[in-house]
C-alpha cells in the first residue's frame, strides 16, 4: 500500500551535521516503513478476521496477513487434527471469534514480497515463538508484559504459550476472572485466544512463570530498567517513560529505557499536545517497531496506545469511497505526503504518490497550508487512526474501490489475469479480482477457451454474485446476460408475478429445469411451463449454462420458493421512454387474482379496451364485469370515458393473448379469500362457489368460476319458483352463487345448483344490506365520474341531484293520466316528472313554480323522479336507533331497490329489492308497488353522502320472496345428489379416493363418497407423523358411519336430524371403533357452537393436525377432531425463534401435533392451543416474545403471547452486562424469555439465559440483584450510571436497587467541576463499583469507582491533567508509628552494651516515586530509622537484578580482605544495610574461638578457589568488559573474540564503545594475520552500515580499501548491502567495480548473481554480453557456463538449458561443460532430459578414458533413479561401444 523508500532510521547517536551544512531530517525521510524485513517486530491491530487469514493493519497505512498455520502452535495442531478426521472439533474456534476487529496484537514479519501485479504482500506472525524469540529463560522477569496465547484449558487455570524454550506458563483461574467478565463477555478462554500477559512472578530459573491478564495490571503496565529489556529482545506494545531528545516539525527523537533511543513521526504524535513538546520533556510512549538488524526503534504518543490491551476504533464503513469536495491541507511533508481535515472535522493523510496522477504532474506548491482539494476516501489506517485519502483523478472517478462498491448485476470491465481449469481470473480493479467460472465463458460451454480468450485482453463481464466478507467476485461472460436489458433479479422480493428476465440453466431433468439468476437467486420451471407442446425428457431439449428467457409465475420470498415459465408473450419497449402505444404482443403474462390499475382507451360493444397502467399492455373489460350489479354495469358502461382510470381491477384470465379483466368485487373477494377451485380435482360436492353467467340455454344456465372451470345448473336446479323461461330469471355475465352438487370425473361435468334455498345465507338480512350498501357506492362512484364531466352540462345537474334533495321547479307540462313533467336551470337537459300519485291533490298548470323532493335520480336514462307529497316535504323529527322496525309506504320501485318513506316521520330510505344475488326472479304477485306499506329495519340514521336512509324488508319480506316448500318436495329434490339409508353405527365398505393432508375421500358406491378424518384413522397417533400417508388410493377399507356432514353447511347433524339422509357420511376406521358397538358418534353442532367446545379445559393436552399456516394471520390452523379447530398463534408454536422465521417450513400439512389447550378464540368456535406447553403467563413461565419497542437506558418492551406486554428491564438482558446491553435487540426480533412476575396486568420478563435456559448452566457473571439484602460489602457490583447529582452519581445496579458514589470516591483526582462528571458518566454508562457500605433500613449503597477498589483503569483519563488528591496521609501516619516502634528497639539494643555510632545531624531528600524536590531536616535518630527503611526497600527491588553483576565484579578484586568475598556469598535474606546486625556480625566475630576462626579462614578460602577455578574455565562465557580484556589479552589476534567484544557493546547500544574496540583490533591484530584484520575491517563496515551513517561507512571502507587487498573489501561491502537491502546501493557499487576489477571473472559472476536474486533476467542477460565483451577469450566458456549455472539457480531454466546447448554445439568435446550439465539437469530437469543428454554423450567420439566415465556416471544414475530396464540398457550401450572400438582395433 505503500511506496517503500530506501533509508531506515539508525539508532545508537548520531553525529551533530557541521556548521556549514544544512542539518538532516531523517524522520521525515523514514516515516514510511521503507525496509520491512524478515524479523521485523510490529504492534499491528486486527482489521479484518477470516476463515484462513487475519488482515491487519500496521502503522504508516501498511497492511499484513496472518496465515491460520502462523497462530500458535496448539492451534495449528487442532487445525491438523480436524484436517485428519475431517469432522469439526467443538474447541477449534474460528478465527472471527478469537480475533475481533480493533484488536492490538505483536507481530513479526516472516516474509516480504510482491504479488503477481507489483503490490507488496507482508506476511506475519503472532506465534509467541516467533515474537518473543529473543527471549530465553534467564531473561524472563516479573512485570515483563508479553504476548501470550492459549495453548490448553485446565481445571485451575490455562496454560499460556509464550514462545520462551523451557518456560512453562499458567495463567491462574482467579487471575483471568476480571477479564473473562469485562472483556469476554463471560465466556472461558479458547485455545489459539491472544492476550497479553503480565509475569507476575518467576520461579526455578524461569522454567515456571505465573501470568496476569487483569486490565487495569495491564493497562498500568511500564516497562523499566530492572526488567533488564535489551535491544535485541525489546518487544513492540511496551510503553516506556521516555525524555525527549530533539523536537523537529517532522516528529520527535526519544530516549528511554536509559540508553536506548528512538524516533516518534508527526503522524504518532499526541493530536491534543502538537506543538507543546519540548526538550528533556518526560513522556509515555508506545514501542510501536524494532528492526531486526538496525534494531531502529519507532514509538508512538497518542493516547490510545499508552494503555495496553485497548480496542481501537473503525472508520464507518460508509465513509470508505466516498468523494470529498473541499478537503483543507492542514500541513505538507515533502518526503512522505500531506495530512488534510475532512468536512467532518477528522483528520486524513494521502501518500506523496496518491497527491497527484503522475510524478511529473506533482507540484509541491500545491499544497500550501489551507488549501483546499477534492479526494476520495480509499482506506482507514486503524494505527494511525487516520484516513487515507487518495487526489488521484482516476481513483476518485472510479466506480469501484472495494467490493462492497460491487453489486450483482453491476456490469463492470476487467483485464484478463489467468486462465485455468475452473475457469477465468480477471482483473476488475489494482485491488479487486473476479472469477468466470467455465460455465460463464460464453453463452455455450468452451472447449479451448485460450483461443477466444488470451492473457492481459480486456472484457466486459456482469457480476453473479458479490461477497465482500470473503472477497469473492463471481462473473459471467455470457453474451445475453451481459448485454440484457430485463430487470436483474437479486433477491426473492424482487421477484414479482409477470416480471420478465435473463438466466442461466444449472439443472435440467425429468421433473423440469432449475434456472439460476443473481446472488444465487434460483427457481424451477415446471415440465408443463417448459413449452406450449408437450416435453417428454428436459434433459435432452436443455442444456447446462444454456441462457434463457423467464417470466415468473409465482413468488413465495419467505421460503425462498420461485415458480417460473418459459410460455412468454413478447412486450414492447419504449425506445423514447415516453407513452407507449398497448400491443397485443408482449413479454409479460398475468395470473389470476392480480390486481392492477387500468386507463379505459375506448368502448366496445361488449365492453371496454382498456390499458395496464404497470406495464402498458392492452385488456378487455366486459361490461357486465363492472359491477355485481347488472344496472350498475349498464350505468358504469354509458359514463366511463377514453381516458378515465379504473383502481383495483382483477385479472380474470389471460389466455391466447388476450386479457380479461374483471371488477365484480364478489369474484374478487372469493379470490382473495381463497374460497375458489383451479382444478377440478378440488372441486367437492356440497360446495359453494362465486362465479357469474356465461350462457343461458333453454335446459338451464352454465356458471363460469375464476381460473376457468364451469359447470350447468340445470332447469329443475336454477330456482325455488317454476322455472318458464330461463331467460327470464338470468342475464349473461350476472355474479351468482353456486352450489356443486355432483361431478362426472370422466367427463370433467359438474352439476350446479343455483336455488336460494341451497345457496343462501345463514344470515340473509346481512346478505341483502351488504348488496345494498354495494350498489350505493357504486352510484357515488358515478357521481364522481359524472363531476368529472365538465364540458356536459347534464352530467353536472346530474352529479348535483341526490335522493331525498328539495327543488323549485318550474312546471312545463301536465298530462292527461295527472303526472306532471318539469324543467329549470338546474336540471336542464334531465327528464323530471312526478306520477299521479306522487302530485297528489295539488293542482299544476304549465309555467307554475313547485316545491319538489327528488325521490330517485336515474343517471342511465337522464330522468329525475320527483314528488310533491306534503308528508314527505315536511319530514318529522324524530331520533331513530339502528336496527329498529318501521312501518314505511313504498314511493318508487327501481330495479335494484325501492324508495319508501317512513310512516311515523316522512324520512325516505332505500330498502334492497333482491336479498342475494340469485334473487332475480318474482311474479307479479310478489312485486313491490307503489303506496304498499311494508316493515323496515332502519341500517342506518344518518343519510350521509346518499341522502337517504338504508334499511332493509322485515320477516314479512323473507316469506314473500322465498315460498315454504313441503318437507316431501325438499326430499325428492335432494335426493338426486347424496341421498343414502346409512345410519350411525352402520359398518361400510369401500375404496379410497382420495388422499389429502386431513382426510381421506372414501367411495362407498358408485354415487355415494364418504369422509374419513386424520382423527379417525389410529387410536394412538405417533407426534410428528401423517396418519392419512398409511392410505392409498384405491386400497380397501372397512369404516364405520360416526356422523353425517350437511351438503352445503359442512355441519355435522345429529342422526334425528331430517336431512341426515342427504349429508355426506362421516367414517372411522380407528380400530376401537371398529370393534366397538357403534355408539361412537361426532357431536352434533347446536345453536351454540360452543357446546361442543365445553369439554377442553385450559392445561389439557390434546393430539392436533396441521391444516395449515395462515401466514395473513400468522397463526396455524389445526383440527382436533373432525367438528373441532384449533388455532395455535405464533409466539405458541415454539420456543425456538428460528422455527417462527419459517413455520411453514416445520409444520406440514397433516403433521400429528400434542398441543396444550389456552382458551376459546372470541367467537368460541375454535380452540386456542399451544405448542410450547405454555397456558398461562405465570411467574417463571418460559415463552416467546416479539419486541415492540426500545427504550434507552432503560428497557425493552416486548408483546406475549394471549395479547399480554411485557417489559425486560437493561439489568434482565443477560447474565453478563454489556456496554451497549440494547445494541443487538431491535424491533420485531423474536426473544426467548422468563416471566418474574405478573401483577395487575404488569408483566415483568427476563431475557437471562439463566432463566430461560436454566439447564444450560453458564457461569452467572452478574448475578441478580432484586433488593439491598443481596448486595455485600466489599463485593465488586457492575451496573448502569442514571444520574449526575449534587450529592454524587447515582448507579443502577438492578431495577429495583440504585447505588450512590459520592464525588471523591469516583476518581483519584480533584474536578472543579461537576460538567466533567456528567460529560464522562452519561446515562448508561457501564460502571464497575465496589459496595463500601450497605444500610438495609434505609436501603442505600455506597459505591466507589476508584481504581484501587475496582482494579479498572480511572473513568476520567490522566490526559485531563487534574491534580490528584492527597491520599498519603494514612500511611505517613503508619509510618511514622513504625518508625517510633523501630526507636525503641534500638535503644534496648544500646542498653544491653552494644556499640552504635553516632553522627551528626544529616540532611535527606525524600526519595518517593512522586519526588517533590524538597529537601527535610530531621532529628537524629528518626533520620536514620528512615535511612534504615529506605534501604531496606531499595534492596528488596534492586538487589535482585544487580547480584550478579557483583559477583562477577568481585572476582577482581584481588586487592581487598578476605572479608569483601563474603559479599556475594551470602545468603539473599541476609543481605541487608542495617548497622544493626553489621554490629551484629562483629560481636559475634570477636565472640569466635581461634578453632572457628580457622575453619572461617578455611572456607573463605575454598570460596576464593572456586572463583578462580570459574575464571579459569575456557567454556565460561565472558559477560562483562573487563571478562573481554582479559581473553584479548590472552589471544590478541583472534577475530573472533574481538567481533564478540563488539557485539557485547551493541548489545547495550553503546556504538561508540564498539568502535573503539574495532579500532583496538585493528592495531593489536598482528599485519601478518590478514584474514583476521579483515575480519574486523568487515565488521566495522557492518556497524556503520546499521547504525551510522553514509558518511562514516564511506570513511571506514576508503581505510578499508587501504589497508586490505581492494577488490575482497569491494566484495563485502556489496554483500553488506545486498543483505540490508540497499539495493540501489549495491547496484551502483558493482558497476564500479566492474570498471574498476574488468578481468576479474569472479566480480562479474558475483554481479550476476546479485541480479539473478532479484528477478533481473534481462538486466543479467545484458552483462553476459558485457562479460564476453570484457573478458579474455580463453574465460568465455567457463563464464557462459558459470551464467547458465546461475540461471539453473536463480533464474529461468530453460533459459539456462539453452545456454548450455548452445555452448555444446560450440565445444562439443568440452566433457567438463557436459558434465556440469548433467548435474544442473539431474537437478531441476526431468529423467527424460537427463537419459537424452547421457545418450547424446556416448555417442560422442571421445577417448576411451573420457567415455568410460560418462558411462560410469550413466549407469550410476539409472542405478539411483531407473529400472532394471534401463540399467541393461546401459550396460548393452556400453558392451556395444567396447565392441566396435575392438573391432576398430582389429582392423
Amino acid at each position: 500500500m505503500a511506496s517503500m523508500e530506501e533509508n531506515f532510521p539508525r539508532g545508537g547517536t548520531q553525529k551533530k551535521p557541521s556548521e556549514g551544512k544544512a542539518p538532516r531530517r531523517p524522520i521525515e525521510q523514514d516515516n514510511l516503513f521503507n525496509a520491512l524485513s524478515e524479523g521485523m517486530l510490529l504492534l499491528g491491530c486486527v482489521k479484518e478476521s477470516n476463515d484462513f487469514e487475519l488482515v491487519v493493519s500496521l502503522p504508516n497505512g501498511l497492511t499484513g496477513f496472518v496465515q491460520v498455520t502462523h497462530i500458535c502452535d496448539a492451534y495449528s495442531k487442532m487445525l491438523d487434527a480436524q484436517v485428519a478426521t475431517e469432522e469439526l472439533l467443538e474447541d477449534l474456534n474460528s478465527l472471527s471469534d478469537l480475533y475481533p476487529p480493533g484488536m492490538l496484537i505483536r507481530c513479526t514479519v516472516t516474509s516480504v514480497g510482491k504479488t503477481m501485479d507489483g503490490h507488496q504482500s507482508v506476511k506475519l506472525s503472532i506465534n509467541p515463538k516467533d515474537v518473543n524469540k529473543a527471549l530465553n529463560t534467564t531473561a524472563l522477569r516479573s512485570g515483563m508484559l508479553l504476548s501470550g496465547l492459549v495453548s490448553s484449558v485446565e481445571d485451575h487455570g490455562y496454560l499460556i504459550d509464550i514462545g520462551v524454550s523451557g518456560a512453562k506458563a499458567f495463567l491462574p483461574r482467579q487471575k483471568s476472572q476480571s477479564y473473562i467478565k469485562s472483556a469476554n463477555k463471560g465466556a472461558e478462554l479458547k485455545i489459539g485466544q491472544y492476550l497479553n500477559c503480565l509475569i507476575e512472578e518467576v520461579k526455578n530459573n524461569g522454567r515456571i512463570v505465573r501470568l496476569s491478564i487483569s486490565q487495569s495490571e495491564v493497562a498500568a503496565a511500564i516497562a523499566t530498567e530492572e526488567q533488564n529489556w535489551t535491544l535485541s529482545n525489546l518487544l513492540p506494545g511496551l510503553v516506556v517513560k521516555a525524555q525527549v531528545q530533539k523536537v523537529t516539525p517532522y516528529g520527535i527523537t526519544l530516549s528511554f529505557l536509559s540508553s536506548f533511543t528512538g524516533i516518534v513521526d508527526f503522524m504518532h504524535l499526541d493530536p491534543k499536545k502538537v506543538g507543546s513538546y519540548s526538550q528533556s520533556q518526560t513522556v509515555k510512549a508506545c514501542i510501536f517497531s524494532v528492526h531486526p538488524t538496525s534494531k531502529a526503534v519507532r514509538l508512538t504518543l497518542r493516547q490510545v496506545f499508552l494503555q495496553p490491551g485497548s480496542m481501537l476504533g473503525q472508520l464507518a464503513s460508509s465513509r470508505i469511497g466516498m468523494v470529498v469536495e473541499e478537503a483543507v491541507v492542514k500541513s505538507f511533508h515533502t518526503k512522505t505526503g500531506a495530512i488534510f481535515e475532512l468536512d467532518d472535522g477528522t483528520l486524513a493523510f494521502a501518500r506523496l504518490k496518491h497527491l497527484s496522477d503522475t510524478k511529473k504532474s506533482f507540484k509541491p506548491g500545491a499544497f500550501k497550508m489551507g488549501s483546499k482539494h477534492r479526494c476520495r476516501i480509499i482506506d482507514y489506517s486503524l494505527m494511525d487512526e487516520l484516513a487515507l485519502l487518495s487526489l488521484k483523478h482516476r481513483i476518485i472517478a472510479a466506480p469501484f474501490l472495494r467490493y462492497q462498491d460491487i453489486c450483482p448485476g453491476h456490469v463492470v470491465e476487467g483485464k484478463v489475469l489467468a486462465l485455468k481449469p475452473l475457469g477465468m481470473q480477471v482483473k476488475v480493479t489494482d485491488h479487486i479480482r473476479g472469477l468466470v467460472p467455465r460455465l460463464h465463458l460464453a453463452d455455450v460451454l468452451l472447449k479451448q477457451p485460450e483461443k477466444k480468450y488470451s492473457v492481459g485482453g480486456e472484457v466486459k463481464c456482469r457480476v453473479l454474485i458479490s461477497n465482500p466478507e470473503e472477497k469473492k467476485l463471481i462473473l459471467t461472460l455470457k453474451k445475453t446476460l451481459v448485454m440484457s436489458k430485463f430487470p436483474v433479479l437479486t433477491s426473492y422480493e424482487a421477484a414479482k408475478p409477470g416480471l420478465i428476465a435473463h438466466g442461466f440453466i444449472v439443472c435440467a431433468r425429468e421433473f423440469g429445469c432449475i434456472v439460476k439468476f443473481y446472488n444465487d437467486v434460483k427457481g424451477l420451471v415446471p415440465k408443463n411451463e417448459l413449452s406450449s407442446e408437450p416435453i417428454s425428457s428436459p434433459e435432452k431439449v436443455f442444456y447446462k449454462g444454456q441462457v434463457v428467457k423467464v417470466i415468473v409465475l409465482k413468488c413465495e420470498p419467505e421460503q425462498e420458493k420461485l415458480l417460473l415459465s418459459f410460455k412468454l408473450m413478447s412486450r414492447p419497449v419504449s425506445e423514447d421512454g415516453g407513452e407507449q402505444i398497448p400491443k397485443k404482443n408482449r413479454e409479460v403474462t398475468y395470473e389470476t387474482g392480480q390486481m392492477v390499475d387500468v386507463k379505459v382507451l375506448r368502448k366496445k360493444d361488449n365492453g371496454l379496451e382498456v390499458s395496464i397502467l404497470s406495464d402498458n399492455v392492452s385488456a378487455h373489460l366486459p361490461m357486465m364485469h363492472l359491477s355485481d350489479h347488472v344496472v350498475n354495469c349498464k350505468l358504469l358502461y354509458h359514463w366511463l370515458q377514453e381516458g378515465d382510470i379504473l383502481h383495483r381491477v382483477m385479472c380474470l384470465s389471460d389466455k391466447g393473448g388476450h386479457i380479461t379483466l374483471c371488477r365484480k368485487p364478489a369474484v374478487i373477494s372469493a379470490v382473495q379469500e381463497e374460497q375458489v377451485v383451479r382444478s377440478f380435482s378440488e372441486i367437492q360436492p356440497g360446495m359453494q362457489l362465486a362465479g357469474y353467467v356465461r350462457n343461458i340455454m333453454s335446459y338451464g344456465v352454465f356458471v363460469e368460476f375464476p381460473f376457468g372451470l364451469a359447470g350447468l345448473a340445470p332447469k329443475a336446479a336454477m330456482s325455488d319458483k317454476f322455472v318458464t323461461d330461463t331467460k327470464d330469471h338470468f342475464v349473461v355475465g350476472q355474479t351468482v352463487v353456486a352450489n356443486v352438487t355432483s361431478m362426472d370425473e370422466e367427463k370433467q361435468r359438474i352439476l350446479l345448483c343455483l336455488k336460494l334455498s341451497e345457496v343462501g345465507s345463514e344470515d340473509p338480512v346481512a346478505e341483502s344490506f351488504s348488496l345494498l350498501s354495494q350498489c350505493f357506492e357504486e352510484l357515488k362512484e358515478v357521481r364522481g365520474i359524472l363531476s368529472r364531466r365538465n364540458h356536459s352540462q347534464v352530467a353536472q345537474n346530474l352529479c348535483g341531484l341526490i335522493p331525498g334533495q328539495k327543488l323549485e321547479l318550474v312546471v312545463q307540462e301536465v298530462r292527461g293520466d295527472g303526472s306532471a313533467f318539469f324543467n329549470d336551470s338546474c336540471v336542464a337537459g334531465l327528464t323530471v316528472t312526478a306520477t299521479r300519485y306522487h302530485v297528489g291533490d295539488k293542482s299544476l298548470v304549465a309555467g307554475q313554480k313547485a316545491r319538489v323532493l327528488v325521490l330517485h335520480v336515474d343517471a342511465l336514462k337522464s330522468a329525475v323522479h320527483v314528488s310533491l307529497r306534503e308528508e314527505l316535504l315536511r319530514p318529522k323529527a324524530k331520533g331513530l336507533m339502528e336496527n329498529s322496525q318501521h312501518p314505511a309506504v313504498v314511493q318508487h320501485v327501481a330495479e335494484e331497490f325501492a324508495i319508501a318513506s317512513l310512516v311515523e316521520t316522512g324520512q325516505l330510505t332505500a330498502i334492497p329489492v333482491a336479498s342475494h344475488f340469485n334473487d332475480t326472479f318474482r311474479f307479479d304477485s310478489e312485486k313491490l308497488k307503489v303506496g304498499q306499506v311494508v316493515s323496515v329495519t332502519l341500517k342506518t340514521v344518518l343519510t350521509g353522502d346518499h341522502g337517504i336512509l338504508l334499511a332493509v324488508q322485515g320477516p314479512a319480506k323473507k316469506r314473500a320472496f322465498i315460498r315454504s316448500r313441503k318437507e316431501s318436495e325438499t326430499v325428492e329434490e335432494g335426493l338426486a345428489a347424496v341421498k343414502h339409508s346409512l345410519c350411525l353405527g352402520d359398518v361400510v365398505k369401500g375404496t379410497v379416493k382420495s388422499v389429502r393432508p386431513t382426510y381421506v375421500t372414501v367411495a362407498i358406491d358408485d354415487k355415494l363418497t364418504g369422509s374419513i378424518h386424520t382423527s379417525q384413522i389410529l387410536d394412538e397417533v405417533p407426534i410428528g407423523t401423517f396418519p392419512t400417508s398409511r392410505l392409498k388410493a384405491g386400497q380397501k377399507v372397512t369404516a364405520r358411519v360416526i356422523g353425517g356432514r350437511d351438503v352445503k353447511t359442512h355441519r355435522y347433524l345429529p342422526i334425528t336430524h331430517p336431512h341426515f339422509t342427504q349429508s355426506i357420511p362421516e367414517l372411522s376406521i380407528r380400530p376401537s371403533d371398529l370393534k366397538g358397538d357403534g355408539s361412537t358418534a361426532l357431536s352434533p353442532e347446536g345453536d351454540n357452537p360452543s357446546e361442543r367446545l365445553r369439554p377442553y379445559k385450559a392445561g389439557q393436552t390434546v393430539t392436533c393436525f396441521v391444516k395449515k399456516y395462515n401466514t395473513t394471520k400468522t397463526w396455524l390452523e389445526v383440527e382436533i377432531t373432525p367438528e373441532i379447530r384449533g388455532r395455535v398463534p405464533q409466539l405458541l408454536l415454539s420456543l425456538n425463534p428460528k422455527v417462527l422465521k419459517h413455520p411453514e417450513k416445520s409444520f406440514k400439512n397433516g403433521q400429528a401435533l400434542s398441543a396444550t389447550v389456552t382458551g376459546t378464540d372470541a367467537s368460541e368456535t375454535n380452540l386456542c392451543l399451544s405448542l410450547t406447553g405454555v397456558h398461562s403467563l405465570a411467574e417463571g413461565t418460559i415463552t416467546l416474545g416479539t419486541i415492540t419497542k426500545v427504550t434507552p437506558h432503560v428497557c425493552l418492551t416486548i408483546a406475549l403471547p394471549f395479547g399480554k406486554t411485557g417489559k425486560a428491564s437493561i439489568f434482565h438482558l443477560s447474565d453478563s452486562y454489556a456496554e451497549q446491553p440494547l445494541e443487538n435487540f431491535s424491533i420485531g426480533k423474536l426473544v426467548r424469555c422468563c416471566v418474574l412476575s405478573n401483577e395487575d396486568n404488569k408483566i415483568e420478563i427476563s431475557l437471562r439465559q439463566s432463566r430461560t435456559n436454566p439447564k444450560s448452566k453458564n457461569k452467572v457473571e452478574d448475578p441478580e440483584i432484586t433488593c439491598v439484602e443481596d448486595v455485600r460489602e466489599g463485593q465488586l457490583v457492575r451496573g448502569y450510571v442514571r444520574s449526575v447529582k449534587q450529592s454524587g452519581v447515582f448507579c443502577g445496579l438492578s431495577s429495583s436497587v440504585v447505588g450512590r458514589v459520592q464525588f471523591h470516591k469516583v476518581v483519584p483526582f480533584f474536578i472543579p467541576k461537576q460538567s466533567l462528571y456528567e460529560q464522562y458518566m452519561p446515562e448508561g454508562k457501564f460502571l464497575t463499583a465496589k459496595v463500601l457500605s450497605v444500610n438495609n433500613r434505609e436501603s442505600h449503597v455506597e459505591l466507589s469507582l476508584l481504581p484501587e477498589d475496582t482494579g479498572k483503569p480511572s473513568i476520567l483519563p490522566e490526559s485531563l491533567g487534574l491534580p490528584r488528591c492527597d491520599t498519603d496521609e494514612g500511611k505517613g501516619k503508619e509510618k511514622r508509628e513504625e518508625f517510633k516502634k523501630l526507636k525503641s528497639k534500638r535503644k534496648r539494643r544500646v542498653s544491653e552494651g552494644e556499640q552504635e555510632v553516632k553522627p551528626g545531624k544529616k540532611r535527606g531528600r525524600l526519595t518517593d516515586g512522586d519526588d517533590s524536590g524538597v529537601e527535610v531536616y530531621c532529628r537524629e535518630e528518626e533520620e536514620e530509622e528512615e535511612d534504615e527503611e529506605e534501604n531496606k526497600r531499595k534492596s528488596k527491588e534492586t538487589k535482585r537484578a544487580e547480584a550478579p553483576r557483583l559477583q562477577v565484579s568481585s572476582g577482581f578484586t584481588w586487592d581487598e580482605g578476605l572479608n569483601a568475598l563474603e559479599v556475594p556469598v551470602w545468603n539473599r535474606k541476609e543481605e541487608s544495610s542495617d548497622s544493626e546486625e553489621e554490629d551484629d556480625t562483629q560481636s559475634m566475630r570477636k565472640k569466635q574461638t581461634k578453632k572457628e576462626q580457622e575453619q572461617e579462614k578455611q572456607r573463605v578460602e575454598k570460596e576464593l578457589s572456586k572463583i578462580e577455578s570459574a575464571l579459569m574455565d575456557p567454556n565460561r562465557q565472558p559477560q562483562t568488559a573487563d571478562d573481554f580484556d582479559r581473553l584479548v589479552l590472552s589471544n590478541p589476534s583472534s577475530s573472533i573474540l574481538w567481533l564478540q567484544y563488539m557485539a557485547f557493546h551493541l548489545q547495550a547500544t553503546e556504538m561508540e564503545k564498539a568502535r573503539v574496540v574495532a579500532e583496538r583490533a585493528l592495531k593489536t591484530i598482528s599485519f601478518r594475520e590478514e584474514q583476521e584484520k579483515l575480519n574486523v575491517w568487515v565488521a566495522l563496515l557492518n556497524l556503520e552500515n546499521m547504525y551510522g551513517t553514509e558518511e562514516t561507512l564511506m570513511k571506514v571502507f576508503e581505510r578499508a580499501v587501504q589497508y586490505n587487498e581492494p577488490l575482497k573489501v569491494f566484495q563485502h561491502l556489496a554483500d553488506i548491502y545486498a543483505s540490508s537491502e540497499k539495493y540501489q546501493q549495491a547496484d551502483d557499487l558493482y558497476n564500479t567495480m566492474l570498471k574498476r576489477f574488468r578481468q576479474e571473472k569472479s566480480v562479474w559472476l558475483k554481479y550476476a548473481t546479485f541480479l539473478l536474486k532479484r528477478g533481473q533476467v534481462e538486466a543479467t542477460h545484458r552483462l553476459l554480453e558485457r562479460a564476453l565483451k570484457g573478458l579474455p577469450d580463453k574465460e568465455h566458456v567457463d563464464v557462459i557456463s558459470k551464467f547458465a549455472q546461475l540461471e539453473f539457480h536463480f533464474g529461468d531454466p530453460e533459459h539456462a538449458k539453452a545456454i548450455f546447448e548452445s555452448t555444446l554445439s560450440s565445444y562439443p568435446k568440452r566433457t567438463d561443460i557436459w558434465s556440469i550439465y548433467i548435474d544442473m539437469m539431474i537437478k531441476h530437469g526431468s529423467q527424460k532430459e537427463v537419459r537424452d543428454i547421457f545418450e547424446r554423450v556416448i555417442h560422442l567420439s571421445l577417448a576411451a578414458k573420457r567415455m568410460k566415465f560418462f558411462f560410469k556416471r550413466y549407469l550410476d544414475y539409472e542405478k539411483k533413479y531407473g529400472t532394471s530396464e534401463t540399467i541393461q540398457a546401459v550396460k548393452v550401450a556400453a558392451l556395444e561401444y567396447v565392441e566396435s572400438k575392438s573391432s576398430l582395433a582389429e582392423s
